[in-house]
Formats: structure tokens, sequence, C-alpha cells
């Protein structure tokens, strides 16, 4: 495929891949350096030299342009290739310098991360040769002319820089024209880049950070209810407060000054032990000394009802005379 045919089919393959772009929007600048290589070259002089061997040198070029926001680019690029080229037993340095208007686009490929593009130039392209001969033809001077470049490459933003990308292109440059030096006529000039370079997009905005997410608002429980129900235990044969079962009454004392109440129910309990009559009597003075107990305490005494059931209400049921500490209570209940 011939330079030119390639350049209009480039330039035509890239505009129905619009929907895939990744764009840029507004102005940037970019500056690239790497490796190039000009290609055998025709030449023509009286010693009938049939051509030139490339050799590699250095490409430099910077660029300024526009992303138009839809994948679309347009740029503006000045260009340096140095190389050098032997023939017919002479080495040849060669400088070409190129201004072009280059035309690109920015592909979206999912990655995130790397965003090819592609592209076509056209502008002008100078060559300037240094002195030298073939077969004792002498020639140097520069000449210029229309050239024409397709371009490949891809961007990848830097992280933590907004607007910054790292650029890795190849580029294919034909001067088109051939140029005459004295007696010597060369040929177009074809020279192959690849490059690394930088490219900023100016204005563009670092995105904006996820702001923390708010710290959990502790959950406070509630305070637990107070109790309704309180026992107080007694010894075996004995009606008398115990430390522990003053401690349990306060308890109830204090609640039952925290809740709205409609009365205080104290009802006193006996084991099987011993007789049905000396158990309720037992059972009586334990509900007594309670409820003197809580009006010690501040418990209005028309809040509170005694009752004693002796051994019939047993929280643990047993055979009659079974001493259980369990039946030797007294239950209070806050109601």
């Amino acid at each position: 495929m011939k330079f030119r045919t390639a350049l209009v089919a480039a330039g035509v393959l890239t505009i129905p891949a619009a929907a895939m772009a990744q764009p840029v929007d507004g102005l940037y600048v970019g500056a690239g350096v790497g490796y190039n290589y000009l290609s055998s070259e025709s030449v023509k002089s009286p010693a009938a030299t049939p051509s030139f061997k490339g050799t590699g040198g250095v490409v430099g070029a910077v660029s300024v342009g526009v992303g138009l926001g839809n994948g679309f680019r347009v740029e503006g690029e000045l260009s340096d290739r140095s190389t050098a080229q032997t023939g017919g037993g002479n080495k040849v340095r060669n400088s070409t310098y190129g201004v072009f208007v280059n035309g690109l686009f920015d592909f979206d490929v999912g990655a995130g991360s790397i965003f090819p593009y592609a592209g076509v130039g056209v502008g002008y392209a100078v060559q300037n040769m240094s002195k030298g001969s073939i077969g004792g033809a002498a020639f140097s001077g520069s000449k210029g002319g229309i050239a024409g470049q397709l371009i490949l490459g891809a961007a990848i933003p830097v992280p933590d820089v907004a607007g910054l990308s790292v650029t890795a292109e190849y580029r294919l440059m034909d001067s088109f024209e051939s140029h005459t030096y004295g007696a010597v006529k060369l040929g177009n000039e074809l020279n192959h880049s690849a490059m690394i370079g930088l490219r900023y997009a100016i204005g563009v905005t670092p995105a904006p950070m996820m702001a923390p997410a708010p710290a959990p608002v502790p959950v406070v429980a509630p305070a637990p209810a107070p109790a309704r129900t309180y026992l107080v235990f007694f010894d075996w044969d004995r009606a008398d407060l115990t430390a522990r079962a003053k401690q349990i009454i306060g308890e109830a004392a204090a609640n039952a000054a925290r809740v709205k109440l409609t009365r205080i129910e104290v009802s006193g309990h006996a084991d099987k032990s011993g007789t049905a009559g000396y158990n309720q009597k037992l059972s009586q003075a334990r509900a007594d000394n309670v409820a003197a107990e809580l009006v010690r305490l501040g418990v209005p005494q028309a809040e509170i009802a005694v009752m004693a059931f002796g051994d019939t209400h047993p929280l643990v049921p047993t055979a009659a005379g079974v001493r259980e500490p369990q039946n030797r209570r007294v239950e209070i209940v806050l109601k």
C-alpha cells in the first residue's frame, strides 16, 4: 500500500469509532523524544550509485493542540529527525525539520489506565544535507516540500497528576517529493520513528476526593427497665431479715419511687418442713417484716398489700417435711 493511500485510509477508519472515544477537552501541550530510522532512499548521480543505506538517529517533537471533547484532537507540531546515510563509500548527515498539522482520535477501550489513539498529519518538511559526495559528485544544502505522516500511539494517565499522561508513539513520515542537490537527485524520504513523551491537558481539575465515611454514631442502649419482681429469702424457721435481704428490699424501694405504681404486693411463703398452721404464721411474719422495711425506706404504707400463703405456693414443689430454701421466701411485686 502506498503511503498516500494509507494516509487516507487511516483518516477514514477513525471516523466510525467516535462512540468509543475518550475525550480530551480543551488545550494541551506535548513533547517526545525517541529513535528515528531512515529507510533506504533512491539516488541518482553521475556515479549511478543505486541508493543510500539508511541508519538510525534521534527524533524529537513538540506539539500544541486542542481536544474537541468528542475524541477528536487537532494539533500543531514541530519535529526534528537526525540520521546518517551511507552510499558509494560516502557518509552524509541528514536532518529533517518538519512542521505538521495533525488530526487525531482517542479511543476508550475500557481499560481505564491506557487510551490508544491514531491520527494523520500533513505539513512541510525540510531536508538538510551536510556536505558529501557520491562517486566524486559533491552535494549539500536544504530542500523542502509537502510531507505527511501516520501516527499510532497510546496515552497512560499519571496517577495523582490531573491532565498529565505518558505517551508512546510510532510515526511513519514521508517527504513525498524528491530533491536535487547539484548533480545528485534523492528520492522521497521515508522515516520510521518510535517516541516516548508527555502530554499535559491544561485546566483539568482533579477528581473530587471522596469524603470520608462519617464515624458511626454510638448507639446508647436505653437503661433497663426497673425489675418488677423481687425475691427475699430466709433462713430455716426464721423471719428476721439478713443483710442480703435488706439489700434486695432497698432495690425494690428505690425502683418503686422511679416507676408509676398502683400497689406493691408483698406475699410471704414457707417450705413444708412444719405444720400448715405454723407455716402460715411464719410466712405472715416474714411478709410483715419485709413490708415494715419498705415503709422504713419511704414506701407509703397505703401502697403495700401484705399477704401470707404459708406452704401452699411453693416455688419448688416438694414432699411434706422437706426443707427447701427456695420456698422460704417473700415475693415483692411492683404493680
